[in-house]
Order: C-alpha cells, then sequence, then structure tokens
C-alpha cells in the first residue's frame, strides 16, 4: 500500500505569537518551526501502514524553500520519499493550495492508496485542504478521524461524536483527515536524523492557478488572561464553592 502525507510548516504551537508592525505576518524572528500536531499523526499512520503492507509512504508539503527541513523530519519519522512543491513563502488560500497538491499528487511517478492530511493546519485551520483535493481527484474523504483500519480494498475510519463513534467504510483509493491522538507519533533518532539530511527530495515548482480566495485585512493576536487562578478551598469544605462557580457559568 503507497500512502501520502500532507505537511505544512507551521510556528511552533506553544511558542509566543508576536506580530509585525503592520499586523500583516507573524514575526518569525525567534520563533522555530513543526510540523502541525495533527499532521504529525497523519505521518505516523502512513508510516505504519506502509511498513505493514509492504509499501511507500511519502510526505508532500506546499511552502517557501525553508519547508525543506519539516520534509526532512518527515523522513527522520520513517516516510520513504518527500516532494517538495515549493513557492515564494506567501500564504495561498485553500483552493488554491489544493488545486497545486492535487496536481502533484496526480504527477507523481506511482499511484497513491490512502492520503493523509491533518484535520486543520495549527496556523489558519481552515479546515479545506484535505476536502479540496479529495473532490479535485475524485475520492471519497471522512474528516475528523481517530483510527484507521485496513480490510482488503476497504479503509474503516472512526471519527468520535458527542455520546459515541461514527464509523465510516470506504473504498480504497481515498482521503483522511486525521486528528491528533490518532496514535503516538515517533520521535525521531539521531541517526535518522542525519539520514533524513542526504535523502533526495523531489522538487516542484507549481503555478497558483487561481487568485487567493480571501483578502486578510489584518492579524490580531487573542487577548491572555494574565490574573492569578483563584483557590477556592482544600477538601470537602471547598465542594459548595465549586458548585457556585458551576453554576454561575450555567455548567450545571
Amino acid at each position: 500500500m503507497n500512502t501520502l502525507a500532507c505537511i505544512k510548516r507551521v510556528p511552533e504551537t506553544g511558542a509566543k505569537i508576536v506580530l509585525t508592525d503592520d499586523n500583516q505576518a507573524i514575526d518569525t524572528t525567534s520563533l522555530g518551526f513543526t510540523i502541525s500536531p495533527h499532521e504529525e499523526c497523519g505521518v505516523e499512520e502512513a508510516v505504519q501502514l506502509a511498513e505493514e503492507t509492504g509499501g511507500t509512504a511519502t510526505v508532500l508539503t506546499l511552502g517557501s524553500p525553508e519547508a525543506d527541513e519539516q520534509l526532512r523530519t518527515g523522513i527522520a519519522m520513517g516516510a520513504d520519499e518527500a516532494i517538495h512543491l515549493e513557492t515564494d513563502g506567501e500564504q495561498w488560500g485553500p483552493r488554491a493550495t489544493a488545486s497545486a497538491i492535487a496536481e502533484g499528487i496526480e504527477a507523481a511517478d506511482e499511484s497513491v492508496d490512502l492520503l493523509f492530511f491533518g484535520n486543520e493546519s495549527a496556523d489558519q485551520e481552515n479546515y479545506q485542504v484535505g476536502v479540496r483535493v479529495a473532490h479535485m481527484l475524485g475520492l471519497p474523504v471522512v474528516t475528523g478521524i481517530k483510527n484507521v483500519e485496513i480490510d482488503g480494498d476497504t479503509v474503516v475510519a472512526e471519527r468520535e461524536i458527542s455520546g459515541g463513534t461514527e464509523v465510516f467504510e470506504l473504498p480504497i483509493p481515498a482521503v483522511l483527515t486525521v486528528k491528533e491522538g490518532l496514535n503516538s507519533p515517533r520521535y525521531p533518532s539521531m541517526r535518522s536524523k542525519m539520514q533524513a539530511r542526504r535523502a533526495e527530495v523531489a522538487t516542484a515548482t507549481p503555478e497558483r492557478s487561481e487568485a487567493n480566495d480571501v483578502e486578510m485585512i489584518e492579524l490580531e493576536t487573542p487577548e491572555r488572561d494574565d490574573s492569578p487562578a483563584e483557590v477556592l478551598g482544600e477538601g470537602p469544605e471547598a465542594a459548595e464553592d465549586v458548585v457556585a462557580v458551576l453554576e454561575e457559568l450555567e455548567v450545571i
């Protein structure tokens, strides 16, 4: 089985975000970059399935030349191949991104049985690219997946819902957008990182087929609440105060 996981270079998810003076971009002067957590699980699942079935796992990204770092992280995690759809670093809208990825997949040397996307990226959170790619390729898709099993020519995907689980059976090839918790992504060893540095990465320069879907006016950082926590008490004596707070929040 041949698998492919799409990843994106994003700022470290736990870092403090500072904007440029014009509020048009994130100030990356002191930021590290990583792969979105959902996408790390997508890479791990793609690698595991390829290992179990004797297939190949590929990681693909659309992004600036610096995104080569995240592709090599994917290789260090066990991916066999990497594809870099290289841009000048400007943000692409979900429609243009999906179109370039779909064309890149169609142009690949080998067909792909399962495509993995993060349910949403850690920066834009558009929830669109995986679904759009599936539509462009004419493949079935299920989003928000937390468990994957292969049954012959069918993939069984589970999605958590309030009070239970939804189970979907899709014919292969198919597209899945996955959520953090699907698995425990492996931590690349130093040896695998060194090997990944020497690995060959296939590159292509896609043309943006369409203009950006939306126009960005400016970015805003969320307000931070740095007020100290209020201790209601300790032991059974605090129970009444806890109930009062829950009632105030209309939780009970």
